[in-house]
């Protein structure tokens, strides 16, 4: 497995420049004069913050980019607005999942467990939570029959089993 994490698949957050920002078409805060660049959202700032949620460059600039190295969406950084990252992101997420149990029915394995993460984050200048990424943590079994140990383990397994649902009542 890899990714952001040693134990897993995942994606993060990545803060672009403001390059190509257009201001001309967006309106303008009454309060302070700054541009709101985040339309329908909030424009009442809030206390010990540097903008509104409607008037964020952080929240307009942010862009996800997935860590790993199998194919998925998300290979190149892109932006999501905040009110659709948890389910832009859970759905990536996803793809990890489906792509773990491919990977199991290929190689005659099971997958044990699968196991999604979402993370927050609070933007530091307009404090809004946000999804700020997400993790996908996998254990897939492979069964190798032709490993000594293997062999053993079954035959012993077997001579505990060998009557172990026995029907008395017949």
């Amino acid at each position: 497995m890899s990714g952001i994490s040693p134990i897993g698949f995942g994606m993060t957050v990545l803060y672009g420049s403001m390059m190509g920002q257009n201001t001309s078409a967006s309106a303008v805060s009454a309060s302070e004069g700054k541009a709101i660049v985040n339309p329908g959202e909030s424009v009442e700032k809030r206390p010990g913050m540097r903008s509104s949620p409607a008037e964020c460059e952080t929240c307009k600039n942010r862009k996800y980019q997935d860590g790993s190295n199998e194919m998925v969406s998300f290979k190149s950084a892109q932006h999501i607005a905040p009110e659709e990252a948890a389910s832009r992101v859970r759905g990536h997420e996803q793809e990890h999942v489906s792509n773990a149990y491919k990977k199991a029915a290929e190689g005659n394995g099971k997958v044990l467990q699968a196991s999604v993460k979402l993370t927050t984050a609070v933007c530091p200048e307009c404090g809004r939570t946000y999804v700020s990424g997400g993790l996908t943590s996998t254990k897939i079994m492979y069964k190798n029959e032709d490993n000594p140990y293997q062999k053993n383990k079954k035959g012993a397994d077997a001579s505990v089993l060998v009557g172990a649902n026995f029907d008395a009542g017949v």
